[in-house]
């Protein structure tokens, strides 16, 4: 079966920033296949808007943070590919979906941490690691950091300790699936303007503010500042680009 167009999966791609890569990486010509947990109206409307690009696409569920689910998850994408895209495999995939918690290190529970690192960091590494039949020889692993695994903000500590382990992975990754041609990167967003997190960057003025007064650019982030950043590891004029953390914050915190 032979592939006729190189295919992207995005997981957590309903919202939020993860919408912004979907749609961004369909700009580029490359079909798109995204994840969601529960929203699923929302995952079908990011379909059609794919689609409208001109690029196929299709929305599966998934709960990252359920590890024994992925065995079934890829049996269903290994269908996919063959019904919808003609295609035995993908090229890039990229680990967007995540959670947030803002709690101090001196009261984050167990419960808390357990649920951060299923979802952040165990469910990546193992997502990847079952997808690996599954992504083409000269593929992409893009994975998503932040950038608080580079500065401190109280009440971050778990978060930002389970991206550091994924930057500390990637680079892992990167060496080890080399012989494939298979790249891997990290993108490090600043604070954006979503709902993660509650959406307290967006909504709260009070730390809308203290970003932007400690942005070089003098504002706060937009998905459309990272969705495209994404879009250009999925082409070929980033095909030497390997290993790498990208910082995407306008210059937060220097």
């Amino acid at each position: 079966m032979e592939q006729t167009n190189k295919i992207a999966l995005v997981t957590g791609g309903s919202r939020g920033l993860g919408k912004n890569m979907a749609l961004s990486i369909a700009k580029k010509g490359i079909d798109v296949i995204i994840t969601y947990n529960s929203k699923k109206e929302e995952a079908l409307d990011v379909v059609k808007q794919i689609e409208q690009l001109g690029a196929k696409a299709a929305a599966l569920q998934l709960n990252v943070g359920d590890i024994k689910s992925f065995d079934s998850f890829l049996a269903e994408i290994s269908k996919t590919l063959k019904e919808k895209f003609q295609s035995e495999y993908f090229n890039f995939l990229v680990n967007n979906a995540g959670v947030g918690l803002h709690t101090a290190f001196a009261n984050t529970t167990e419960e808390q941490f357990d649920m951060l690192m299923n979802i952040n960091f165990k469910g990546p590494f193992f997502l990847t690691q079952k997808a690996l039949p599954l992504i083409g020889d000269g593929g992409s692993i893009i994975n998503i950091s932040t950038g608080l695994a580079r500065f401190s903000i109280p009440g971050s500590s778990a978060y930002a300790a389970m991206k550091g382990a994924m930057e500390t992975l990637t680079k892992y990754q990167a060496k080890e699936l080399g012989a494939r041609k298979i790249k891997s990167n990290i993108v490090a967003p600043g604070a954006i303007e979503t709902d993660f997190n509650g959406g307290n960057v967006r909504d709260n003025a009070q730390i809308n503010g203290f970003i932007a007064a400690n942005t070089a650019l003098d504002r706060v982030g937009l998905p459309d500042d990272i969705g495209g950043v994404v879009a250009f590891l999925c082409t070929d004029d980033a095909r030497w680009i390997n290993a790498q953390r990208i910082e995407v914050s306008g210059g937060q915190m220097l």
